[in-house]
Order: structure tokens, then sequence, then C-alpha cells
């Protein structure tokens, strides 16, 4: 399957109209035969990951970004279901603490890095620093457009000393994150997750659909690209970001390391 139509094209113009959030076409079977399609992705993605661990060249950053309700949490769970927990670390940014608040904005960020190895996967990242803070109006306007370099240097960093840098924008509409947040609501079993500031943040729809924006346009670089995932689909969001992962991760024809000694005639007693 060719993802280049969900990659967003380094230095072009982001309308995010051009990427449907109903868009199922990863997903065209019927439930169970995606389900079992899931899978079989999953059992793949352990077998690469396991290859990735032993041949410990390269590590891997995994970014999930979206509006609320938009399945971060839900793609960690249903992508890497069959991973080795001990080869994969998830790390999730809240507010900033008064000592992170007391350096630069990626200060925090490069401790969480994979090595190689490893995967890891932000659920959300630094990429906070240019959409709440510049929604909320915390800093200029100039500040968070140099975060822009800044953030493509740092990348550009990881992937210079052996990161693969895959980011994940999941998309959904307005209406889908009504009935997302009214399921919270409702459902006895999730209402934990509701926040009623979730009501106060979703009257900044439009801002935050423009941070975006300018943020995956100034961002999504050759080193480190952005996907954008159509995510009302669950199941469309989990089968397209599990197939990105795994063709790029077989695109680097990762070998297992030689054996440094002879093991023919060994037999253990």
């Amino acid at each position: 399957m060719n993802f280049s139509k969900y990659r967003v094209k380094p230095g072009s113009k982001v309308d995010l109209k051009d990427w449907d959030p109903d868009d199922r076409s990863t997903s065209p079977g019927s439930k169970e035969a995606d389900e079992k399609r899931l899978i079989e992705l999953a059992a793949r993605l352990d077998e690469l990951q396991e290859l990735l661990y032993a041949e410990a060249k390269r590590g891997v950053l995994v970014v999930l970004q979206g509006i609320d309700t938009s399945g971060k949490d839900g793609t960690i769970r249903h992508v890497f279901r069959e991973v080795d927990p001990l080869g994969v670390r998830a790390v999730r940014f809240k507010a900033p603490t008064a000592d992170e608040l007391a350096h630069d904005f990626l200060w925090r960020v490069h401790p969480h890095a994979p090595g190689k190895g490893e995967v890891v996967i932000f659920n959300r990242s630094h990429y906070e620093d240019v959409l709440v803070v510049r929604v909320h109006k915390l800093i200029t306007e100039a500040e968070w457009k140099r975060r822009y370099e800044l953030i493509n240097g740092f990348e550009r960093l990881l992937a210079d000393n052996g990161t693969l840098i895959l980011k994940f924008y999941l998309h959904i509409s307005k209406d889908e994150q009504r009935k997302r947040l009214q399921e919270r609501i409702d459902n006895p079993k999730k209402q934990w997750k509701f926040n009623t500031n979730d009501l106060a943040e979703r009257k900044l729809w439009h801002d935050y659909i423009k941070a975006y924006t300018d943020a995956l346009a100034a961002t999504s670089t050759e080193w480190a690209p952005w996907y954008v995932v159509p995510s009302n689909s669950k199941m469309n969001r989990n089968l397209l970001i599990s197939s990105v992962l795994l063709d790029t991760l077989e695109g680097l024809k990762m070998q297992y390391p030689r054996v440094k000694e002879k093991l023919d005639g060994i037999v253990v007693e």
C-alpha cells in the first residue's frame, strides 16, 4: 500500500481539509477480518522489535499527537499489543513542573529519547510547546515560530545519532469528538476520563486546528515526517499506523548480529 498520501511533504502547505477524518480505506474489510489483520500486523511488529533490539544500531521514536479524544491511548494499546514490554517505553508528557519550566522547553524531553534497540512512544510530546501554549497565548507568536526551528534541529540531532522518527497526527472531526466526549459522560466505566475542562478546550477547536496545521507544515522533514491519520474509525487508525511502522522498519533491512564464536558441535548437557 502507498502511504505517501498520508505523509506531509516537507516544505508543503498544509490544509487538514485535504484529509478526510472519516476515510476508512485502510480497513475495507469486515470487523472480524480487520481485527485478524491487526493481530497479524502486531505479531510482525513484535518480530521486528526483537530484531531491532538484537541489532542495536537504531532506536525508534513514535510521536502521537491529536486533539482530545483522538485516540492516543487506544493506539498504544492496540498497535503495540504484542510487543515485548521490555523493549518498548510509552512516555506521557503532562503540564511541565516548576523544575522543567526553569529550563528550556526541550530539556524534559531529551532524557526520554530512545536508546539503540529501543522503541519509545510519546503520548503527546514536545509539540505541546507549540500547540497548547500557542492557543492559550502563554508565549508570543515570535517564540512559538522560533520553536519550530529548535524542534527540527532537536529531531535532526536524534536522527543523526541513529533514531528513526515517525510522527502521527490522529485526525478526527469535531462531530466525532462530540460523540466521544458524550460517551465518556454517559458510560459509567469511562466517566473517570471526563474533565469539565475538556468542554472549555473544545470551544478552542478551530484555534487548535490552526496550530496543528502550522506545526505540521513547519516540522514535517525528511528525517522526521508527519503522517495525517484519519481516525474517526479506530480500526482504520490502528491498521494505518501499524502498516506505516512495519513498512518503515522492514525497509531498514535489519539483520541479527553475527555470532562471535563458532557454535557448531556445542551440545548443552
